[in-house]
């Protein structure tokens, strides 16, 4: 019976590794009244050992105040439904930067520490292409929205915290090959149906004659009228010296 209850445990020790907290430092401020804070975040992250590449993949998030470090709701300049906008940072993989979450917050009470929530939050990436990198912790932003952040919490010990091994097999986008020799082509010299008929600058197209264009064609027409004439007077003498004789 031991065996089989070891068997599903292991099974789920193949899709992720939870990491033991790291005791994360925040320098976090109020934007509406500019006041500042410093609070200690125990954070445990949990990352998937079966990545792949044009996934998404979630690292879990979760966080607890370090006691007597609590981030603590101003009297003031706060709106109701505020959100924790939760952050990873991602580094030695490329293309591949962050991972963020979001969660839902208990209604805030001025004074009291800003709730974190109790349940793992789970930050979401794609990574687009395969390598081995690491996560570690990052910011954490309370808002309505992303971009309408009313505390922003930063790092202050980034030398200090864990990096968590990642890695993502298999393979990544790819480009278009430059063309090899073989593969060259030239333009072939245009036939003879596909010569086109030239016309001098400052005559009109008309679609035949060639290069000779209209005046060329005009200048043959009175040539060939005067030989014309001349075979014709030609042939009039003849007959007059046969009459004679």
């Amino acid at each position: 019976m031991r065996v089989l209850l070891l068997v599903p445990a292991a099974t789920l020790l193949l899709s992720s590794a939870a990491a033991p907290a790291d005791v994360v430092e925040y320098e976090c401020k109020v934007r509406a009244t500019g006041e500042t804070q410093d609070v200690k975040v125990e954070v445990e992250l949990t990352v998937p050992t079966d990545a792949q590449v044009g996934e998404e993949m979630v690292i879990g998030w979760h966080g607890s105040y370090v006691q007597g470090s609590e981030l603590r709701a101003p009297a003031a300049g706060l709106e109701d439904g505020l959100k924790l906008y939760a952050y990873a940072g991602i580094s030695g993989i490329d293309k591949l930067t962050s991972a963020t979450g979001v969660a839902a917050l208990e209604p805030l009470i001025p004074g009291a520490p800003v709730p974190l929530p109790a349940t793992t939050v789970n930050l979401k990436t794609t990574p687009k292409n395969p390598g081995t990198g690491t996560v570690h912790a990052a910011s954490i932003n309370f808002g309505t929205s992303p971009s309408e952040r009313a505390i922003e919490c930063e790092v202050k010990n980034k030398d200090a915290r864990t990096e968590y091994p990642l890695s993502i097999p298999g393979t990544g986008e790819t480009t278009s090959p430059s063309p090899s020799e073989t593969d060259e082509t030239t333009s072939p010299s245009p036939s003879e149906t596909d010569t086109k008929t030239k016309t001098p600058a400052g005559a009109a197209d008309t679609g035949g004659g060639g290069e000779a264009g209209p005046d060329g064609r005009v200048l043959i027409g009175v040539g060939g009228l005067l030989v014309l004439a001349s075979a014709t007077g030609l042939v009039l003498r003849r007959r007059r010296l046969v009459a004679g004789l």
